[in-house]
């Protein structure tokens, strides 16, 4: 079947011949490439903003739990990492959600 496209809707065409079968099919081959390359760039491209827990962000998080455990300010933990006060406040999120989790698998 063939398609066209008329006022925004597809409408399919019979094919009757083999030639124009053969003809729709690599239409539909040549579609289909372009779309596997589509595809593969989304696959492969960057995304952008912030990498969650990569080594850096880890090593942050152990040392916030361990200085949040032992009863420091949030302050003197930003300071201490050199990071936001808003970053820290997003690790106890964090870290309040793993114990939340650790609590509820125990039961």
């Amino acid at each position: 079947m063939e398609c066209e496209k008329y006022k925004g809707e597809i409408i399919m065409k019979k094919v009757m011949t083999l030639e124009e079968a053969v003809m729709r099919i690599e239409e539909l081959e040549k579609e289909n490439a372009e779309l596997r390359k589509e595809v593969e760039y989304y696959k492969n491209r960057k995304t952008s903003g912030r990498r969650r827990h990569n080594a850096k962000w880890m090593a942050i998080y152990n040392d916030f739990v361990t200085c949040y455990e032992e009863g420091m300010k949030m302050v003197e933990i930003a300071k201490r990492n050199n990071i936001s006060e808003r970053s820290i406040y997003r690790y106890k999120a964090y870290y309040d959600r793993m114990k939340e989790n650790t609590e509820n698998q125990k039961k």
